[in-house]
């Protein structure tokens, strides 16, 4: 039997009774006890149990209480009556987060950390994730097992215990490396283990997805068992994730580190900045887009329906359809997860459409910021506070919709100047009051004349219902699968499994990093990002920037194509958790966090009353503090050896 390395660690040899729905059950029950160990690893089909408990752990990205980059930054807002809505990390986003008791701690599984019912902490998931290994690895164990299996096996266990040491990372920054387990007989001060610097880290699990990725399958063949399961492109894909981050300002030459030193005086960051770090992941970003296209993966398209429908709706089908999509048919899912699905997250965000719709069954709690409105382009495909073509200068006035933008906002509805004129992605991703919303059961079977969102206090989709109303007047639409089906007795969502990564993620990627290595940007550049744009519906960036933009050379050169390739990729990526990441290893967050929250004044029944901007909260991000997760107290206690990150 093998003891944690960690005094944090829980001592029981695995999670209690887990259930996961997926195309299979990817979990059983390992009793407390050596016997059971042993049992495990005797035959293939007890084994793979164990293997599917390696994989239980993997966060629910799905669930927005469980999803980091959800509720933690300012994305998305809700309701401080918290009905049936209770998010740690929105708590911390209001400046509640603290070292005693950590929101979101997925260090240990606590407070909705690493997943539901505080039983997923990642060190937890490590250590039986180095178990399996230990034992599969013993080719005297599971004599009924294949070499090319057990090989497959090893290296999709050698990825999981890679991802959910990044994923710690991301969080903590420096964490203690873990590659076995140490023996029973480990004397105390052998199991108190320090934290490794971040560089480390970074080699570590880089080492392991090497060692993993000649062992995965290239595609997914068995589909009715295996959707899910680890290949080949999800593996590069989270090694170019790991490198980016790694190379991000946050990262990578970071003076606000200089003084971060462990028990020893070790230096748990170099901050010197290292430019080969660009290097590295641009490379392995551009080894993963090429692994993935061999593999068939493409930007999603809609395929098209029966239904007449313009092709503005189908600009905006497609849109969605990359985030909503099933993993069956959505060649832009490399990496969808199964065992997170995403109900809950489409109730959340759904506003009531007619008064036919029981209250709570369509809850619309999820709301982002006005500032998230504004970030999209125009329709020209700028920042609105560059177009030179379209005057955004009082953009919360009142306009009313006109019969040529009826597929965007309903004819004759007025709302607000910021929410005419803009990209296809803004009417995609954001519901709002006027703005049309179509769906699998519009009225019409047709987008003329379909539903639209009322948002006032005195309507249909208003702040009229304890708890279950939208905070600031912005829905997001992007996550709610157009096959949502409005009825009498509740609302039916068709489910889909979370893209953990999409295509579009890895242009973005590599088009950032390849410009971070560049003295000026490249045609690589320009054509990863223009073929995002594309798909959008949007203009190359050089025309686009050329022809509308009141800085026309901006894309020309380095500073200003990073710039713009922030904003596509917060655009792009958003209420997908990628922003809240983003904004930090850009060491941003510092500049965004410390903006207020504002929204519509929604309580309000008229046109006159209901424009108006409010304050609703005051964010406060203190920095370096906030950056990086706190370590739990008591997780200082028993192991004198770690260190608490800087602030906390």
């Amino acid at each position: 039997m093998a003891k944690p390395a960690l005094a944090t660690l829980a001592l029981g040899l695995l999670l209690s009774v887990l259930s996961i729905t997926s195309c299979k059950k990817y979990l059983d029950i390992v009793p407390d006890n050596v016997a059971t160990i042993d049992n495990a690893f005797t035959l293939r089909n007890e084994a793979e149990k164990y293997l599917f408990t390696c994989y239980s752990f993997l966060p629910k990205d799905g669930d927005p209480l469980l999803n980091v980059g959800f509720m933690a930054g300012d994305e998305i807002w809700t309701s401080l009556d918290e009905r049936e809505f209770i998010s740690y990390g929105w708590r911390a986003a209001r400046g509640g987060q603290g070292a005693e008791n950590p929101y979101l701690d997925a260090w240990n599984g606590r407070y909705q950390g690493g997943g539901a019912g505080d039983n997923f902490g990642l060190f937890k998931a490590i250590r039986n994730c180095n178990i399996f290994l230990e034992n599969v690895q013993d080719l005297s164990k599971i004599p009924d097992l294949s070499i090319s299996e057990r090989e497959r096996w090893i290296a999709e266990v050698k990825f999981l215990k890679a991802y959910y040491n990044f994923y710690l990372m991301r969080m903590y920054g420096p964490i203690p490396i873990i590659d076995t387990n140490l023996g029973i007989s480990a004397n105390e001060d052998e199991v108190r283990v320090k934290r490794a610097p971040f560089d480390e880290c970074v080699t570590y699990v880089d080492g392991l997805l090497d060692q993993a990725i000649p062992n995965l399958p290239q595609i997914i063949t068995d589909k009715s068992t295996e959707l899910g399961r680890i290949t080949k492109p999800i593996a590069l894909a989270i090694k170019a994730k790991l490198l980016l981050t790694a190379a991000s300002p946050l990262f990578n030459g970071n003076a606000d580190y200089s003084g971060f030193v462990d028990k020893d005086g070790v230096k748990l960051f170099n901050t010197t900045y290292d430019a080969n770090k660009w290097k590295k992941a641009a490379d392995a970003a551009k080894a993963a887009i090429d692994a993935a296209e061999a593999a068939g993966f493409k930007l999603y398209q809609f395929p098209g329906t029966t239904f007449k429908l313009s092709d503005t709706t189908l600009r905006q089908l497609t849109i969605k359809g990359a985030v909503t999509e099933r993993f069956n048919v959505n060649l832009e899912h490399i990496w969808a997860n199964p065992n997170s699905r995403t109900g809950n997250l489409q109730r959340t965000a759904m506003p009531r459409l007619a008064t036919t719709v029981v209250v709570g069954s369509a809850r619309q709690q999820l709301a982002p910021p006005l500032k998230i409105a504004e970030m999209f382009y125009s329709k020209n495909g700028v920042p609105i506070t560059e177009d030179k073509t379209l005057d955004f200068t009082n953009k919360y006035t009142l306009r009313t919709a006109v019969k040529s933008e009826r597929f965007y906002i309903k004819d004759g509805y007025t709302t607000a100047r910021i929410n005419f004129d803009r990209e296809p992605r803004f009417y995609a991703d954001l519901g709002f009051d006027g703005g049309v919303w179509y769906k699998y059961d519009s009225p019409t079977n047709s987008d003329e004349g379909t539903f639209s969102v009322e948002a006032k206090s005195n309507q249909v989709a208003g702040a009229n219902n304890f708890g279950w109303y939208n905070e600031t007047g912005y829905f997001v639409k992007k996550l709610v699968d157009w096959n949502m089906i409005n009825g009498s007795n509740g609302a039916s969502y068709r489910d889909y499994p979370w893209p953990q990564v999409r295509l579009a993620d890895l242009y973005l990627m590599y088009a950032e990093a390849l410009n971070e290595t560049l003295a000026s940007p490249s045609a690589d550049v320009y054509e990863y990002l223009n073929r995002i744009r594309a798909r959008a519906g949007l203009a190359t960036v050089q025309v686009a920037w050329t022809n509308f933009s009141n800085n026309p050379g901006k894309f020309s050169n380095k500073n200003g194509m990073r710039e713009i390739i922030q904003q596509e990729r917060l655009i792009e990526m958003a209420f997908e958790g990628s922003r809240f990441w983003d904004i930090r290893r850009w060491k941003r967050a510092a500049e965004v966090l410390n903006q207020a929250i504002t929204g519509w004044s929604v309580y309000q029944p008229t046109n006159s009353e209901y424009y108006r901007v409010r304050t609703i909260f005051n964010q406060n991000f203190v920095s370096p503090r906030d950056y990086l997760w706190p370590l739990r107290t008591y997780d200082l206690t028993v192991n004198p050896k770690l260190v608490q990150n800087p602030g906390w």
